[in-house]
């Protein structure tokens, strides 16, 4: 297993790590996995045996009953590994019980805590952005929680551009910890943030973390051109933001398919294999519902895609530029040249 820096902090952490969206069973998340306390620490011993350090969780995710599992599951484990989580959703009825407000933070803060079973969470990241409460409300609960040893690190997820550079600008000027790491969608079939949240997390040094590096199942190899569609996958029960391009969906399957079938891999470490080679990515996030399913993600981090397989992905799921960036390749593309991979 690979460890890489996230952003500009010195915790390091491993190249996949392990999603517990699947932790639970509650709510609307019932659908997406039901694994309790036992298989969850099966499947936490897999992953810590394969060197994964990172385990990352949110207190939405199945209401609560994630992080519970979580740290169940962990147990006296919790030391060795690096401990995440969210904050930002409303888990009960009531005003302040939702957003980024210090007094939603803090209340949040201590409620993942007992829930996680633990006196700290490594990295604690804002879930979403929150347009009614001032940033430097926000980062300053953040820099509270530091101070009194309940977090170590502060993230964000879900940011945009902008939002990024302004929640980084208010701390550089109050002299505050910044945001280390975003956790961005980020897919052969999502793209989107390669034009502006890559690059703002390439200069600013924030690292990436890739959700939803498979985009809800589309790229794991279930989904093919002119075949019935499973009848199991979260994409049946989450409802996805956007439309699905299914010609380009089909071309992106075709292409992993050919690379997997000259690697004797899946289609899925492929997929997985091409996020991990972009700029500025320290960890993808992998979920499983049961064992086989983890332990043939888990195979992604022990072989790498050549330039050339990366390119040929690169090029078949490609997404037209919007403006400014097709402006500034046309007429300034020798003074903007393009990220490539670099790992």
């Amino acid at each position: 297993m690979e460890y890489r820096l996230l952003g500009a902090s010195g915790l390091e952490v491993s190249v996949l790590s392990f999603g517990t969206m699947t932790l639970g069973g509650e709510g609307r998340f019932a659908a997406m996995g039901n694994v309790q306390a036992d298989e969850a620490q099966r499947l936490m011993e897999i992953c810590i045996e394969a060197g994964v350090n990172l385990f990352d969780t949110a207190d939405i995710y199945s209401l609560g009953k994630s992080e519970e599992v979580l740290g169940q599951a962990l147990g006296a484990r919790r030391k060795e590994i690096v401990l995440a989580t969210k904050a930002f959703a409303r888990l009960e009825s009531g005003t302040n019980k939702a957003g980024l407000s210090r007094r939603h933070i803090l209340e949040a803060c201590e409620a993942s805590l007992r829930r996680l079973g633990t006196d700290y969470i490594d990295l604690y990241q804002a879930h979403n952005f929150d347009s009614l409460t001032p940033l430097d409300e926000t980062l300053r609960a953040f820099e509270d929680l530091i101070r009194a040893g309940k977090i170590r690190y502060a993230g964000c997820s879900n940011y945009s551009g902008w939002q990024l550079m302004k929640a980084l600008s208010i701390s550089d000027r109050l002299g505050i910890p910044r945001y280390i790491s975003q956790q961005i969608n980020y897919s052969l079939l999502a793209r989107d943030a390669e034009h502006e949240l890559v690059p703002a997390g390439l200069d600013q040094r924030t690292g990436i973390m890739a959700w939803s590096p498979l985009q809800f199942g589309l790229l794991s190899g279930k989904f093919r051109r002119g075949q019935t569609k499973p009848v199991e996958s979260r994409l049946n029960t989450l409802d996805a933001p956007g439309t699905v391009d299914e010609e380009r969906l089909y071309r992106i399957v075709d292409a992993l398919t050919e690379i997997a079938a000259q690697r004797g891999v899946s289609v899925s470490q492929v997929a997985l294999n091409w996020v991990m080679r972009k700029p500025g990515v320290d960890t993808v996030i992998i979920g499983a519902r049961n064992e086989q399913q983890l332990r043939d993600n888990l195979a992604a981090a022990n072989w790498t895609l050549t330039d050339a397989e990366v390119e040929s992905l690169d090029d078949v799921s490609a997404l037209p530029l919007p403006y400014p960036y097709w402006h500034q390749q046309k007429f300034a593309g020798d003074r903007n040249p393009p990220a490539k991979h670099v790992r």
